[in-house]
């Protein structure tokens, strides 16, 4: 991964100094609350329902096992014992106390990590495939694009105050891990039919209030020209995004108005302007980047004996390794996702005992390494299949052997109306109780692969418009009410979900996702899929069966 260099470490502390003047001059009085907001939102700390949240920066949701070891510490030390990884491949700390947040910054800085460009109207943190590196898919290590765009874009002088946030996405595999459709601005690792290497470009996707899948605005961009073309896609949104309208402010909207054509148009004319210029990325460069990420020397190995019996001998063990484990590149080796969702728990959230229990598993089995995902999962990237289950029995130990990776209780949930003041209902709750309603794993396996997505508010920060079962709360005349939709998609058939019908009250919800579910099981075709079934028999089914009408 990374490592910082000089400037990176003077950076990060004087910004973590600076902060610290910012906040002693707050608690003195000297700064109101309207005043110090924009200057705790640059660095990461939101003020929500009870508390200061703090937001740290994982970029592209790589972390070392020292990383990970003093987040442990953080949420020991400054918080209430855990925290909480989210869909950017970040983590919150949700009680910290404002005096405390510039030693929380000073801990960060010590092992190369801090909160920037967690908050505010900039270019946010850019995630990538949790697999980078490791995939058997892969065309190219993304994480090594990302970290060129977060130097590029760290204080970015031209796109500090953009009309509103803006998030970018890599992948640099055939399939699609990081919902690339779904961001301001998605790119895709393609070869032409030279056999060369760049990236398609997809712009103008979201959630939120107006749900847009992006459009693919150039098919094919050579590598060396990555940086000059995002800023001419950046420029001309500063230049042309609304300011007038808090809601109309994204890149989704610009482009609806302006048309793909005449926006493409304006891009290209920039970028003819700008490339050739000082940001072309010299080969020397990408290479220097690339050597951070230069994978562990793996030893390819014939399918282990002993893993093949250890899953015949143990049914749960058999049952994780179906659910949690993912091709490598390397023969004998595994991807192991470890669930962040066990039954009636928090989505997302982890224990500072779990983060140190996960760093020492890293060092042991995975090369010192962890990888967050944007379903609020964790990663350790390469495993050998002969330390499988060795690793398994550290998770067990640790409550983290849950085996539902992209199963129904995989659930994605933001912290809704228990933390955030933008919300109109809970989620956390509604997440447990589904999770635990559905947590017979052998049900679980019989319904197959599904995902489930909760948000709290229509800013869909638990990207319910992208889930199989998309799940919105909202608020009925003091009410909490749960809007359901069907069909929706975030890989690389990207699909905003349906409505399917009135809203359904907070007792109500389980209810109705156990009737959709019932609904699915009694029309599918042989081992068809749930997004398969919706797509083909539409939402009308499920509709009749909840509500008894069409």
């Amino acid at each position: 991964m990374y490592a910082y260099d000089d400037f990176d470490h003077a950076f990060v502390r004087e910004r973590a100094n600076e902060f610290r003047e910012q906040v002693a001059r707050r608690l003195a009085g000297e700064l109101t609350e309207d005043e110090f907001k924009p200057l705790r939102l640059m660095n990461g700390l939101y003020l929500q329902l009870h508390a200061y949240m703090l937001r740290v920066a994982i970029p592209y949701g790589t972390l070392s096992s020292a990383q990970m070891r003093r987040l442990a510490v953080i949420a020991r030390r400054w918080d209430r014992g855990y925290g909480h990884f989210t869909t950017r491949q970040n983590i919150q700390f949700n009680w910290p106390k404002l005096v405390d947040t510039p030693d929380i910054l000073d801990s960060l800085a010590e092992v190369e990590m801090h909160a920037i460009q967690t908050s505010g109207n900039c270019i946010r943190n850019v995630t990538a495939d949790p697999f980078s590196g490791a995939a058997a898919d892969e065309i190219e290590d993304s994480r090594v694009w990302a970290e060129i765009i977060r130097q590029w874009s760290t204080l970015h002088p031209e796109f500090t105050f953009l009309p509103r946030k803006f998030k970018i996405a890599v992948t640099g595999a055939e399939s699609n891990r990081t919902a690339v459709k779904f961001h301001d601005i998605g790119l895709r690792m393609r070869r032409n039919g030279a056999d060369e290497i760049g990236f398609e470009v997809i712009v103008g996707g979201g959630q939120g209030r107006t749900p847009i899948v992006g459009t693919t605005i150039r098919e094919f961009l050579p590598k060396q020209h990555l940086l000059s073309y995002l800023e001419a896609v950046l420029r001309t949104y500063n230049l042309l995004g609304r300011r007038d309208n808090l809601y109309k402010a994204r890149i989704k909207i610009l482009l609806a108005e302006t048309g793909v054509e005449a926006f493409t148009d304006a891009v290209e004319a920039e970028w003819e302007r700008i490339r050739g210029g000082a940001l072309t990325l010299p080969e020397d460069e990408i290479r220097r980047i690339e050597a951070h990420f230069a994978p562990p020397l793996l030893v390819a190995a014939s399918p282990d004996q002993a893993f093949a019996e250890a899953k015949r001998a143990q049914p749960d063990f058999a049952a994780w390794c179906r659910s949690n484990l993912f091709a490598h590149r390397v023969p004998g080796h595994a991807i192991v996702t470890i669930s962040l969702k066990p039954s009636g728990g928090i989505p997302g959230d982890a224990t500072a005992e779990q983060m140190e229990a996960v760093a020492d598993l890293a060092d042991r089995f995975s090369h010192g390494e962890i990888r967050v995902t944007h379903e609020q999962n964790l990663v350790l990237a390469d495993v050998r299949e002969a330390d499988l289950f060795t690793l398994w029995q550290g998770l067990v130990a640790a409550e983290l052997a849950t085996a539902n990776i992209g199963l129904i209780s995989d659930i994605i949930a933001c912290p809704g109306l228990d933390y955030c003041n933008l919300a109109n209902a809970r989620a956390i709750p509604v997440a447990q109780r589904i999770s635990r309603h559905f947590s017979d794993p052998a049900l679980v396996e019989e319904i197959g692969p599904i995902t489930l997505n909760i948000s709290g508010c229509i800013n869909a920060c638990g990207h319910h418009h992208a889930g199989h079962i998309g799940i919105l709360g909202v608020d009925k005349h003091g009410e909490e009410f749960y809007q359901i939709t069907l069909g929706g998609a975030a890989d690389d058939d990207a699909t905003v979900g349906r409505i399917l019908g009135p809203s359904v009250p907070y007792d109500g919800v389980v209810e109705a996702v156990e009737n959709v579910i019932q609904t699915y099981r009694n029309i599918r075709t042989g081992d068809e899929r749930f997004i398969d079934t919706v797509r083909r028999a539409g939402i009308n089914p499920f509709k009749e069966a909840l509500y008894g009408t069409r």
